[in-house]
């Protein structure tokens, strides 16, 4: 019977899994629907599903694959010695003429379509079971790249073949639950994409650890992909929303991270299909692989893909260095949070931290602790001792065997788009991918505890610390009248949260990110010029290298910082406070001494609105302006609020809003809303004349007890006085409601005190207060307690209603 041995890929589609397996299925299905919307797919063939099964038949293979594996199945024999036994049957097969006639013709076809005498091709394997929603088959095959020759690729098709059995792929397929399943093999050959010449990477549109389906990611990195996809470099990282796309004018690029991007894979010289690893230069390892309008357009394409397909996208793209063209060369379902349980959070909380060992980027988010195992070579793997955290420098689909066995994976080298995060979400198990020098510092035997739920970077921890699992079931939580927002300051973890139905975030802190990301007093870079020659400026000069001016720096980090923690509630407001580190905390900042008073008492000093119109600061809060401009303008996330801190007088915050027009941030353009902390008593007492030039109020509550009440909040003497629910402090919170109210503002509160005081909640519910904004962990308590104070007390609109009503009745 005859058979049809080789296919075009642009005559086959994503029904076709059976014919040329799941890759090739999906590079023709692109090519066919999505390459008149701008996709680039490379060109090229595949070989069928019945040309594998004729090559087997005809070299009798078949016949003695089954009796190698029948020996396997009843333990006579090991797996490396029986996929070693059907690799070199496969291996020593011949090529029946049909078959080998058609891939002959095949190439030549190709060569004349890109007007190339002997054009270099990708060369990758491709099974009838992978790619699947459940099952990635991760690298269990193998790829052959810079093919050159009919020779050539008739060598490597034969290789394909062959990588069906080797050891890691009949583990997997017994793992998956695909041992008892008859599997083809179809290889795929493509124009090769010259990503050696500039760069490539993987792309997933969605959030891989959090599951937050709003954004892109992509890694990066020089030379030819499979660096980024073994783990072996440490690739850039971009994060996209998506909602902002379809938008050209903006540029929804929410996060970017430089990777250290030590070496690259490249082609070596003179031989067909081989590759080698050289060292990347400086200059590289500083820059990041792609241009923003480069990472836009992936991201675009990663939404048409995912919408095409209906589902989250896992692809991997290559830059052809000669004409700088973009190309998809894979496309599959995204496996890991494709088996997550939407409905439910599972939040893990450790409740005490030992020392630091080492930490890098967190896969998962859950906690594992036990003995560390280090594997430095996949010869080594018969160590292994089951429940352990493998600690390994870069894994590979050999390693699939142990890793299943593992507590936790951590590994020196990575990405969140390597084998080692691929395999590790599969699996369900925490991993720290990217954490420098982890199998140096970590050795055989030592109790650790492996932490991933602490956003998108992640510790081991000396010793076996004690931590917490709980289940949330968010169909449970309540509606409320009154809106329930979140205190977030941590970018790296604002993700983790998206599934809260929660009202917006209520409260940022600008000085987390200062802090964390930037690390420098702004003044010192508005100043930079000026600065002395000495430790300060050469760590200022280390963090800002590519920045020709230095105030750049700034307004990027900080915006980018920001940027995650907005676009994870829109269109939902976001409330950012503009910063309000006191002076010694400024001090604290590289160089921030220079540019800081010595104060008796900071928290009641020079700090807030005070600074923006100083000379000593305005500069630096013009640059936290046009960070915020940054935000709402050119990425779109115009549902940011701008809050002003401790503005003490009505003339203060006429400066303040001066100062901020002049900046770009006029109140009301676009827009925009301007609100301010309530934490003086002179906000409460003028509150009116406040309300008339602010949007809206957000009550600090520990600030306003300790100034109402006249105690530190942080004296140990006076600890038992300082109590949020004393009266004074409750005549001021209502009083600032209902005067806002009159004046058409809208007020919020910021604090615990909700989540530790029901009753504290219901006040603040009878008072009538508009929001409440509290930490994630305590997100589900508060809007439990707010629910059940409301079903207890009718809403301040229901009751004027009432009052009214009563009136017409009783005139």
């Amino acid at each position: 019977m005859s058979i049809v041995p080789i296919v075009n890929l642009a005559s086959v589609s994503r029904a076709d899994v059976a014919l040329v397996g799941g890759k090739n299925a999906s590079s023709g299905e692109m090519i066919e629907a999505l390459a008149t919307q701008g996709i680039r797919v490379p060109a090229g063939f595949a070989t069928t599903a019945n040309a594998f099964r004729q090559f087997l038949a005809d070299n009798r293979l078949d016949i003695r694959i089954a009796e190698l594996l029948a020996r396997y199945n009843a333990g006579a024999a090991g797996l490396e010695q029986t996929g070693q036994a059907i690799r070199a049957a496969i291996l020593g097969g011949t090529w029946p003429a049909t078959i080998e006639r058609a891939i002959r013709v095949a190439y030549r076809d190709l060569c004349k379509a890109e007007a190339i005498d002997l054009i270099d091709v990708a060369v990758r394997s491709s099974a009838t079971a992978e790619d699947l929603p459940e099952a990635s088959f991760a690298g269990q095959q193998e790829t052959f790249l810079n093919i050159r020759g009919e020779d050539a690729l008739l060598d490597a098709c034969r290789q394909c073949f062959a990588s069906l059995y080797t050891a890691r792929a009949i583990s997997y397929r017994e793992t998956a639950g695909f041992a008892d399943q008859p599997i083809a093999l179809s290889v795929g050959v493509q124009r090769m994409v010259h990503a050696d010449r500039a760069g490539s990477g993987v792309m997933f549109s969605l959030d891989t650890e959090s599951g937050f389906d709003r954004v892109v990611l992509i890694n990066a990195a020089w030379g030819l992909g499979e660096s980024v996809v073994q783990g072996s470099v440490d690739p850039d990282e971009y994060q996209v929303f998506k909602p902002l796309l379809d938008n050209p004018k903006l540029s929804p690029i929410v996060a970017k991270f430089c990777g250290a991007k030590e070496t690259k894979l490249v082609y070596a010289a003179g031989a067909s299909g081989t590759t080698m690893t050289v060292p990347t230069s400086q200059q590289e390892r500083t820059s990041l692989v792609l241009s923003n309008e480069e990472i836009l357009q992936l991201a675009r394409w990663a939404v048409l893909i995912e919408k095409h397909y209906g589902c989250a996208m896992d692809m991997e793209w290559a830059k052809d260095g000669p004409d700088g063209a973009l190309f998809i060369v894979q496309a599959r379902p995204e496996t890991g949070q494709a088996r997550s349980m939407a409905g439910t959070l599972s939040r893990y909380s450790i409740k005490s931290k030992g020392k630091v060992l080492a930490e890098g980027a967190a896969i998962g988010d859950a906690i594992a602790s036990g003995p560390v195992c280090l594997i430095e070579s996949a010869a080594d793997i018969g160590r292994f001792v089951d429940g352990s955290v493998l600690v390994t420098a870069t894994t590979d689909p050999d390693w699939v065997p142990i890793m299943k066995r593992a507590a936790a994976i951590v590994t020196d080298h990575g990405g969140r788009t390597s084998h080692a995060a691929i395999v590790s979400r599969e699996l369900g198990l925490p991993a720290i991918v990217g954490a420098a020098g982890a199998s140096r510092v970590l050795h055989h035997r030592q109790e650790v505890t492996v932490s991933c739920a602490e956003g998108d970077r992640a510790f081991v921890y000396e010793g076996l610390l004690d931590f917490s699992v709980e289940q949330i079931d968010l169909a449970n939580v309540p509606s409320t009248r009154t809106k329930i927002m979140l205190n977030l300051a941590n970018p790296a973890a604002a993700y983790r949260w998206w599934r809260l139905p929660a009202d917006g975030v209520g409260l940022t802190r600008m000085e987390f990110v200062i802090s964390n990301a930037i690390r420098i007093h702004p003044m010192a870079l508005v100043r930079y010029a000026a600065l002395a020659t000495g430790p300060d400026k050469d760590a200022i000069d280390r963090l800002t290298e590519g920045y020709a001016d230095k105030r750049d720096y700034f307004v990027d980090r900080l915006a980018l910082g920001l940027a995650r923690i907005a676009a994870v509630q829109f269109p939902r407001p976001a409330i950012i406070r503009m910063s309000d580190f006191k002076t010694n905390e400024y001090a604290g900042l590289i160089a921030g001494r220079a540019f800081e008073p010595e104060e008796e008492n900071p928290m009641i000093g020079f700090r807030g609105a005070s600074r923006y119109h100083s000379p000593l600061y305005r500069e630096g809060f013009t640059l936290e302006c046009r960070a915020i401009r940054r935000l709402r303008e050119e990425m779109g996330l115009t549902n940011v609020i701008v809050m002003v801190p401790f503005c003490r007088s009505v003339e203060e915050a006429d400066r303040v809003l001066e100062v901020m027009a002049e900046a770009g941030l006029r109140r009301g353009e676009n827009g925009l809303q301007v609100y301010v902390m309530c934490e003086i008593p002179s906000n409460v007492v003028l509150a009116a004349a406040f309300a008339q030039r602010f949007d809206g109020f957000s009550i600090g509550s520990n600030d306003l007890t300790q100034l109402t009440l006249g105690i530190d909040r942080d004296s140990e003497l006076l600890a038992g006085q300082f109590d949020e629910q004393d009266a004074a402090v409750k005549w001021m919170i209502r009083h600032v409601i209902d005067e806002a109210h009159r004046h058409g503002a809208k007020v919020g509160l910021c604090g615990q005190a909700p989540s530790d005081h029901p009753e504290f909640a219901r006040f603040l519910v009878e008072c009538g207060i508009d929001s409440l904004s509290v930490t994630p962990d305590s997100f589900v308590a508060v809007k439990a307690q707010v629910a059940a104070a409301e079903a207890g007390h009718a809403s301040p609109q229901e009751t004027r209603q009432e009052a009214s009503t009563a009136q017409e009745a009783h005139p």
